[in-house]
């Protein structure tokens, strides 16, 4: 499966990246929403990890992006973010996010919602 994170943040990419290779998955990094579009039209990732809180066009706008792209609208996303406000989940899945994850993430947590699309990638297949 190939998975795109965008995130800006050095460290978080070093984990999330760790985790995806360690389960056999293959990862593209963007650290904006328009060099991750460029990216995806590229590419076209089965799953994106989406960063909320990233410069410039944010993850909210970026993710409004895909979703009216007919080549990019069908791909499952994300959001990872440390916005924990009341509300936050749901401006993230009105914004067209598949998921929500609040950071900091942990390992058990993120295997699991990448084996969740991915078994739903194998079943469409």
């Amino acid at each position: 499966m190939l998975i795109l994170y965008v995130e800006d943040n050095f460290e978080n990419k070093l984990f999330v990246r760790r985790v995806v290779e360690s389960m056999g998955h293959e990862m593209l990094e963007a650290e904006t929403g328009l060099d991750s579009l460029a990216l995806a039209q590229d590419r076209k990732p089965d799953l994106v990890l989406m960063d909320v809180n990233i410069p410039g066009m944010d993850g909210l706008e970026t993710t409004a992006k895909f979703r009216e792209n007919s080549f990019l609208a069908d791909i499952p996303i994300i959001a990872l973010t440390a916005n924990a406000m009341k509300g936050d989940k749901e401006r993230c899945l009105a914004a067209g996010c598949n998921g929500y994850m609040q950071k900091p993430v942990g390992v058990s947590d993120l295997r699991r919602e990448i084996d969740h699309y991915a078994k739903l990638l194998h079943a469409v297949s």
